[in-house]
């Protein structure tokens, strides 16, 4: 009964943060032709919700550890439903904007407030099993945003569903703040702001910290931006699929980063417990394979799209598992603004990276069914460059290191 009081209004605001982040890979079409966006518009304006999203982490680190992360996210979710509300209003890019920076700001705690709320109720051993089932509740979210949104667009336009979500996200905050339990902790115990200011500091200082930070920053920011929005663009224009079926890839897609971040916790769980191998080390060799995945993908293979989403819907999960493996590092009290600090660096990346892609692909000009295949290639094989100098940076973080974490 404790566990479900504690997941299921995470899992539910988590799913809703994920239907909003990747709902645009649906919605695209519609958007450039109602209001005539290029490449580079679609990209500034789908990751938005990346900027505003990472620009809160500090901040919210520090909220989290403060004040909870049940109040936390609960009032920061009415924010989301406001950006829904006012996405679904907008006639000119500009309002668009401004609801995707008011939802990327509402659901900056979705998945951070459920690790600090875990780390705070559960056992350390359970974290990665546990964060993968949150994982998989946003996987579930994202799957909405696939074939199911394409099906919901023939009932009604995508202004009906963002009304629909501005309801729904406000009946989320209403879960949070009234069946999540209170911890004594959470609730009493705040630290000062000048103490919390101060072990923000020690974790901008720790060299494990920034050891995989980049790394995971630089995987997980193409992780999201392929899969929240260019993979579809991807199968329209190299692979040549019609719309229909590339939201059918799209759901496939998402279908393996549920089975991954289920599968990857679980599996990372038990390596750390039975043979001592550390969550970051396996993620690190799933992104590995993640990198070479992208490869395949900028050199535009198309001769099985199905079995190419899958393996990078499965593989671009395993950044989750710094996430549990910083957590299993750093003292219980650092957790909130560990987390959040980490994700400034993946939002961040996950914002350059999905513009940056959009930038990239505008260089080249529009074919007859989109955008021309070169310009995937080249856009693309810089993504995957930039992983492998975050390889690199591990690899030599870890030659010249410790590896012990070190705090006053």
């Amino acid at each position: 009964m404790l566990f479900a009081r504690v997941y299921f209004p995470f899992a539910l605001g988590y799913a809703i943060s994920y239907f909003f982040r990747n709902a645009n890979a649906i919605i695209e079409s519609d958007l450039v032709a109602e209001l005539g966006l290029g490449p580079a518009d679609l990209g500034l304006l789908t990751s938005a919700y990346f900027f505003s999203f990472a620009a809160f982490q500090l901040p919210l680190g520090i909220l989290l550890d403060r004040y909870g992360p049940r109040r936390t996210e609960a009032v920061l979710l009415l924010f989301a439903a406001l950006g829904a509300w006012i996405f679904s209003k907008a006639d000119s890019t500009s309002g668009l904007i401004l609801g995707r920076l008011l939802i990327g700001l509402g659901v900056s705690a979705c998945l951070m407030a459920a690790f600090k709320a875990y780390v705070i109720w559960f056992a350390s051993e359970r974290l990665p099993m546990i964060n993968g089932l949150q994982m998989v509740a946003g996987g579930l979210g994202a799957l909405g945003a696939t074939t199911p949104l394409q099906n919901i667009l023939s009932i009604t336009d995508w202004r009906g569903v963002f009304t629909g979500l501005a309801i729904i996200t406000v009946f989320a905050s209403f879960c949070l703040w009234f069946i999540l339990p209170e911890h004594q902790s959470s609730a009493d115990k705040k630290p000062a702001i000048k103490t919390q200011l101060m072990e923000m500091g020690h974790v901008f200082r720790s060299s494990v910290f920034w050891s995989i930070a980049p790394l995971t920053a630089l995987s997980n920011g193409a992780f999201l931006a392929i899969h929240g929005l260019w993979i579809k663009p991807w199968l329209r224009d190299v692979a040549g699929l019609g719309e229909q079926e590339s939201s059918q890839l799209l759901f496939a897609m998402t279908l393996a980063v549920v089975a991954g971040y289920f599968i990857l916790g679980i599996f990372s769980e038990r390596l750390s417990r039975i043979f001592g191998i550390r969550p970051i080390t396996v993620g690190v060799f799933g992104m590995i394979l993640f990198a070479a995945a992208q490869c395949v993908l900028a050199f535009g293979w198309a001769a099985s799209p199905l079995y190419l989403v899958i393996v990078l819907g499965f593989l671009g999960t395993s950044c989750i598992l710094t996430y549990a493996g910083l957590a299993q590092i750093f003292p219980k009290k650092y957790s909130g603004r560990v987390s959040t600090i980490l994700n400034v660096q993946v939002f961040t990346g996950a914002f350059i990276i999905q513009w940056g892609i959009g930038a990239i692909i505008e260089l080249w000009p529009t074919t007859e069914i989109g955008y021309d295949p070169e310009s995937y290639r080249v856009a693309i094989s810089a993504v995957a460059l930039l992983q492998v100098s975050g390889l690199v940076w591990y690899f030599l973080s870890q030659q010249f290191s410790s590896g012990k974490l070190e705090l006053p």
